[in-house]
């Protein structure tokens, strides 16, 4: 096998290894990403109107859990952001991670301006 032959045959599984839905679980009473990561609410965001109103920089501070599949449950669904992306929404409620939350099991976004808040089933 020549070496560009192994390498189109690593991408692929690497490929494959990716999921097309987000995993969501709840971790002490907190929903958590596939990455064990917290996820918040922002107050702004209206439940059940398919929208998210953290767009810009705001989304770079609090990246959007993004799939291509809700995550099993009928609590969950995705919205369609303004930049075509499809982000995980539970109860109508897109969710997201906080960007200066360092490692699985910090919470340091609870409260943030008053907006955002932990994800909570």
């Amino acid at each position: 096998m020549t070496r560009f032959n192994a390498l189109i045959i690593a991408l692929a599984l690497a490929g494959c290894h990716s999921m097309p839905y987000a995993q969501v679980s709840v971790q002490g009473g907190v929903l958590v990403g596939p990455n064990g990561m917290t996820l918040y609410t922002f107050d702004r965001d209206v439940a059940g109107s398919g929208q998210s109103m953290c767009t810009g920089n705001c989304a770079v501070n609090w990246p959007p859990l993004v799939a291509t599949m809700a995550p099993e449950g009928t609590d969950y669904s995705l919205i369609q952001r303004a930049d075509g992306a499809r982000q995980v929404a539970y109860k109508g409620k897109p969710l997201y991670y906080w960007s200066k939350d360092k490692m699985a099991g910090d919470r340091t976004g609870d409260g943030v301006n008053n907006v955002w808040h932990l994800a909570t089933p």
